[in-house]
């Protein structure tokens, strides 16, 4: 390994929960039995770090939009791969898309508009911090706020998905709101 890509490697590192939380949200159902989305994060790391000599990075905003692209290319080849497709760069493109819109909508969760350079750097930085915080959170509330604030499903819907009443949906958002709140606190 390089003297570069041994210094960058905590930098790219920084983004692994972030990523497995979009990976999560971007995984069609039907194929989560049969792809983690650790792996395909793991698989877009090191593919990262392996052309981060070619990434002449200039901020996290475009740090992260590469790295979305990179997991955006990964989720499509899996998931073409199990489904034995050919290759649909329309579908790669759409893709990439739905992670660039689930990335805006971890950040809009967060916070409200901010303009400045260092307003807009502190929020990057704290969507790492609640990617990092949700995957702390047992399964069923981590997939209750995922599936409700950053994929818009109803309760019904999240209640079909994980075989549970509306009701014991909103009781797993609420604990689980509760909790993200304490590990966002703790780590302020």
């Amino acid at each position: 390994m390089n003297h570069k890509s041994a210094e960058s490697e905590p930098t790219l590192e920084r983004f692994r929960a972030y990523l497995r939380l979009l990976a999560r949200m971007q995984l069609d159902p039907r194929l989560q039995a049969k792809l983690d989305p650790s792996d395909l994060v793991q698989q877009t790391l090191l593919e990262a770090l392996q052309m981060l000599d070619r990434f002449q990075q200039r901020s996290d905003a475009e740090l992260a939009a590469w790295l979305r692209q990179i997991l955006a290319r990964n989720l499509t080849n899996a998931a073409r791969d199990l489904g034995r497709a050919k290759r649909d760069v329309a579908r790669e493109c759409s893709l990439e898309a739905a992670l660039e819109q689930s990335s805006a909508r971890l950040e809009a969760w967060l916070v409200a508009e901010q303009s400045s350079p260092s307003q807009q750097a502190q929020r990057k930085e704290q969507v790492l911090r609640l990617a990092e915080a949700l995957t702390s959170l047992p399964e069923a509330q981590r997939e209750a706020l995922t599936r409700r604030y950053l994929q818009s499903w109803s309760l019904d819907a999240i209640g079909r998905q994980l075989g549970r009443s509306p009701a014991a949906v909103a009781g797993l958002i609420k604990r689980g709101l509760k909790q993200l709140r304490l590990r966002l606190q703790e780590e302020c």
